[in-house]
């Protein structure tokens, strides 16, 4: 079975030596030129798909809209992409030791941003390279603090853990 790569792994291509490419830097970012109003109600985050040349030769590269898929959540909903803050490489020639980066920024529900799927298809000298998918998320859904603080009250998870090893620990209660 196909694996995706995990947010952050490089990912070679056999057709194009020494050609690798990465999504990285997945987080919860506000877009520099401000929200779209077709965004309201959603939470914005940024991604980066970074193409590297280690080979001998350059390449021109293509990484525009419509090669960059990002899904959400555990149904695979489609994200909103702000196509007017996002930067693209677009025919860009990567010289060997070089590197190209874009940025992309997108919006979706909160609650979905725990599972983000990220599907690339580069397009080198004018032919298509294959799909990758890299999945990943953001770690937006912290818990609501509590009134107390954390740790103190009989009922916290804290409080059950350390009672739990304390009673394994004391001699004669086993």
């Amino acid at each position: 079975m196909y694996e995706p790569n995990v947010v952050g792994d490089w990912q070679e291509y056999e057709e194009h030596a020494g050609l690798r490419v990465r999504v990285h830097r997945l987080a919860a970012a506000e877009p520099p030129r401000g929200r779209d109003d077709a965004a309201a109600g959603l939470s914005y985050f940024t991604l980066r798909v970074t193409v590297e040349n280690r080979g001998a030769q350059h390449y021109g590269i293509h990484l525009e809209d419509g090669q960059i898929d990002v899904r959400v959540g555990p149904d695979g909903e489609g994200a909103f992409i702000d196509w007017r803050s996002s930067q693209f490489i677009e025919g860009f020639d990567v010289y060997p030791l070089r590197r190209a980066t874009a940025v992309l920024y997108a919006a979706a529900p909160e609650a979905a941003l725990s599972h983000v799927d990220v599907q690339v298809q580069l397009r080198v000298d004018e032919d298509w390279a294959d799909r990758r998918m890299w999945a990943g998320g953001i770690g937006v859904l912290e818990p609501s603090a509590p009134a107390a603080p954390a740790g103190t009250g009989q009922g916290s998870l804290a409080h059950q853990v350390s009672a739990f090893l304390r009673d394994q620990t004391e001699p004669g209660t086993a």
